[in-house]
């Protein structure tokens, strides 16, 4: 099971957290959100403008999580924070979403994959992804709400049993500590992963690796 902590913007933090054995490590550029990489938390050891993987050295898959941002300000995040997958999480549309990849590959990032973020409330919503199969790698449910993730909220995953596309996706949506046993009981043959976020948190940004270890042993 892949399990991406998303959120992250702290350089010590992100080392942690991948010493724990997360593969995905997720970074939010968008400026509404409170782990935006561009704010200043409250302590040290914050992301530069500039972090290639090498600077990070966890060794980990970067996700770089945009909503609605204009492609050549997502071109340029891969290109400085050495982003190996790119994670939509608005309104983009195929087409965009094609452009971007036919730009960055295969001189600018070669491999790049992306993510097409869904956000869920009824089985409904599970249809938006016939739109974007065919140019994503990856589906990522997670709960609808006013804001855009990081809220905390879960929904019905029973409703994925709709999902009958043929991309993997990850499960997200306010998944926490005492979530465990539901995921161990949670079953879709293209579920590949789970995505972790505020519930781990000491605050916004910043993740309590001991909450995370324990979480992490009993899954």
């Amino acid at each position: 099971m892949i399990v991406k902590v998303c959120g992250m913007r702290d350089q010590e933090n992100i080392r942690q957290v991948a010493a724990l054995g997360v593969q995905w490590i997720g970074m939010i550029f968008w400026d509404k959100s409170p782990r935006n990489v561009t704010m200043i938390p409250s302590h040290a050891g914050t992301l530069p403008d500039k972090a290639p993987s090498s600077v990070l050295s966890s060794g980990g898959t970067f996700v770089g999580v945009f909503v609605d941002e204009m492609p050549q300000n997502i071109i340029t995040h891969v290109v400085n924070f050495g982003l190996d997958i790119v994670q939509m999480h608005g309104h983009e549309t195929p087409t965009l979403i094609r452009n971007l990849r036919a730009t960055l590959e295969p001189d600018i990032r070669p491999g790049i994959r992306f993510i097409k973020a869904i956000s869920v409330s009824e089985q409904a919503d599970i249809a938006k992804y016939k739109q974007y199969e065919d140019c994503v790698d990856y589906f990522l449910f997670d709960a609808k709400c006013q804001s855009v993730g990081g809220s905390g909220r879960q929904f019905d995953w029973s409703v994925l049993d709709a999902y009958d596309g043929n991309k993997p996706f990850l499960l997200s949506g306010g998944i926490g500590p005492d979530d465990a046993e539901r995921i161990a009981l949670f079953h879709h043959p293209k579920c590949i992963g789970i995505d972790l976020n505020s519930r781990f948190e000491s605050e916004p940004g910043l993740k309590d690796i001991e909450k995370l270890k324990t979480f992490l042993d009993k899954l």
